[in-house]
C-alpha cells in the first residue's frame, strides 16, 4: 500500500501548523518588543520636566545673575521697560511660544495661590495634581484629560523657591494672596501637558 500522498498530507498539515504557531510566536514577541521599546508618558514627561528646570537654573545664573551685576534686573515689567524676565516668566514666555505651535503639547506654572488668577489651576486634576506636590514635593502626579477626541497626559510637578528672589517677589507683590514663602517652599507646580491618542 502507497502511503505517499498521506504522508504528503500529514507533512503539509504539520508543516502549516508549525508555520501558523511559529507566525504567531513571531507576532506576539515583535509586538511585546515594540511595546517595551515605547517610553512611558511618566518618563517622557521627566524628560521634558528636565529640559524645563535646567533651562530655567541656567537662564537664572547665566543671564539673570550675571546682568544683574551689570545694573540689568529682572522685574515683573521687563517688557515695558530696561530689564529681563523673571525666571518664571521666562518659564512662562517659553510656555506661551510652544503652545502656539499647535502641537497639543504645553507647560506652565500654576498655584493653588497664583498672584494672577490665569496662573491658578484650570481643571480639577491640576487642582489635584498641585495639592498632591505640594504635600510630597519629590512626587509627581500624573493624569490624562480628554479634550475633544484626544486624550492628553498631564503631569505636574513642584515648583519651589529656588532663589531668593521668587521668594521676595511673591511676598512682596500687591496681588500676592500668600506673604510667607522661604526658600524651597513649594510655591506651586510646573504643569506639562502632551497627547497621547485618541
Amino acid at each position: 500500500m502507497d502511503n505517499k500522498p498521506l504522508l504528503w498530507v500529514l507533512g503539509g498539515g504539520a508543516f502549516a501548523i508549525t508555520a501558523v504557531i511559529s507566525y504567531w510566536i513571531f507576532a506576539i514577541t515583535l509586538a511585546n518588543q515594540l511595546k517595551s521599546d515605547q517610553v512611558s508618558p511618566q518618563k517622557t514627561a521627566e524628560f521634558i520636566h528636565a529640559i524645563l528646570e535646567a533651562n530655567r537654573n541656567n537662564y537664572t545664573d547665566n543671564v539673570v545673575v550675571k546682568l544683574s551685576r551689570d545694573g540689568i534686573e529682572a522685574h515683573e515689567h521687563w517688557r515695558d521697560e530696561r530689564g529681563v524676565p523673571l525666571p518664571a516668566q521666562f518659564l512662562l514666555e517659553s510656555g506661551r511660544l510652544v503652545a502656539i505651535k499647535d502641537l497639543g503639547f504645553s507647560f506652565r506654572l500654576a498655584s493653588l495661590t497664583p498672584i494672577y488668577a490665569w496662573n491658578g489651576a484650570n481643571s480639577d486634576l491640576e487642582r489635584v495634581g498641585l495639592s498632591a506636590v505640594q504635600k510630597d514635593p519629590a512626587a509627581p502626579h500624573y493624569g490624562i484629560v480628554r479634550r475633544g477626541d484626544v486624550r492628553l497626559f498631564q503631569a505636574v510637578y513642584a515648583d519651589r523657591a529656588v532663589s531668593q528672589a521668587c521668594v521676595d517677589c511673591h511676598n512682596h507683590h500687591p496681588n500676592s494672596p500668600r506673604r510667607d514663602f522661604k526658600l524651597n517652599d513649594v510655591m506651586g507646580g510646573i504643569i506639562i501637558t502632551f497627547p497621547i491618542g485618541s
